[in-house]
């Protein structure tokens, strides 16, 4: 296998190098600017490729849709307007399908962009505009089956998706939006307020008072730790199980009848509840010999609540 990744990373990068950035820069400007919708076609292999960048389009906010062209020559390409772009993908620029497609796509006042890899093709010929992707062969020992050529359409369809989404200022809003189920729905809707602890559930208490009378709070509310605040509910310090087996193991007894305030660490790690609540445990998890598994969130400096870990695994996200 490893002969195989070489000779890939080897074709890919001649891709690079011979590809002309002028014409993929025209393509982009051109769809950029498309008042209607952009629809991809192919054929075989170069068709599955076109599928999956429309989905990526969509999903990441360019109105685009996959035009089958056995579909198209049998009525589907009546939903073709003068205000779409048509954009072709094929590596031999010879795909009868194709070729027979694009006159009926003209007639109806679209824009035809043909990707291809074959510069002398009747495809290029009767696009409007090309996207030339330069292949010298494919991985394939006959040079047959599409594997390099896919793969540069992938990059393509990939970077104009991204261009697309970064020039119509996509934001992670809009993302979560198309994205509502599955784990990436999850990523990006659940924030930290979804899944902290509020009001009587999370355990405080003050500074002046002594391990001995919190104990019940700090056990009793199961969260492995107590939030020290002030009169305000402004947050001094946390104080967790760990801490309190280490100060009973330095201090015994005498440790019960300390205050808060000089056991507790102060400055801890802090979220806001707007946060995304992936985000808040990779935060959690940013040190694996050190991990931290509650987190205060603070509120325009207040205590709101507190997130443990354990619901954030619990939700799913992990």
């Amino acid at each position: 296998m490893r002969v195989f990744f070489d000779a890939f990373r080897q074709s890919l990068n001649q891709f690079f190098d011979a590809v002309n950035l002028n014409e993929v820069q025209k393509a982009f400007e051109a769809i950029r600017d498309c008042q209607g919708i952009l629809f991809l076609s192919g054929v075989g292999k170069s068709g599955f490729i076109a599928q999956k960048i429309a989905a990526t389009l969509v999903s990441t906010g360019t109105r685009a849709v996959f035009l089958s062209p056995a579909g198209a020559l049998h009525g589907d390409v009546g939903i073709v307007s003068k205000q779409d772009i048509f954009l072709a993908f094929s590596k031999s620029g010879e795909s009868e399908e194709l070729l027979g497609l694009i006159p009926h796509i003209r007639k109806r006042g679209a824009f035809a962009i043909g990707v291809i890899s074959n510069l002398s093709s009747r495809l290029a010929a009767a696009a409007d505009l090309i996207v030339h992707l330069p292949i010298q062969k494919e991985m394939c020992p006959f040079d047959l089956a599409p594997t390099t050529s896919t793969a540069a359409q992938l990059i393509f369809g990939d970077c104009l998706a991204i261009a697309l989404m970064q020039a119509k200022q996509f934001t992670v809003s809009d993302f979560a939006s198309n994205h509502p189920a599955g784990l990436l729905g999850r990523k990006i809707t659940l924030k930290v307020s979804d899944l902290m602890l509020k009001g009587n559930a999370v355990p405080i208490c003050g500074s002046q008072d002594r391990l001995i009378d919190i104990l019940h709070e700090l056990t009793g509310k199961r969260c492995g730790s107590i939030l020290i605040v002030d009169e305000n509910c402004q947050l001094q310090g946390i104080f967790t199980d760990g801490d309190l087996r280490r100060a009973i193991h330095s201090k015994g007894e005498a440790s019960l009848q300390a205050q808060m305030g000089t056991l507790m660490t102060p400055s801890p790690r802090t979220v806001d509840p707007d946060q995304f609540a992936f985000a808040a445990l990779r935060q959690m998890e940013e040190d694996p010999s050190r991990l931290i598994t509650v987190l205060p969130v603070l509120q325009n400096g207040k205590v709101a609540g507190l997130l443990r870990m354990h619901d954030v695994i619990q939700s799913g996200l992990k």
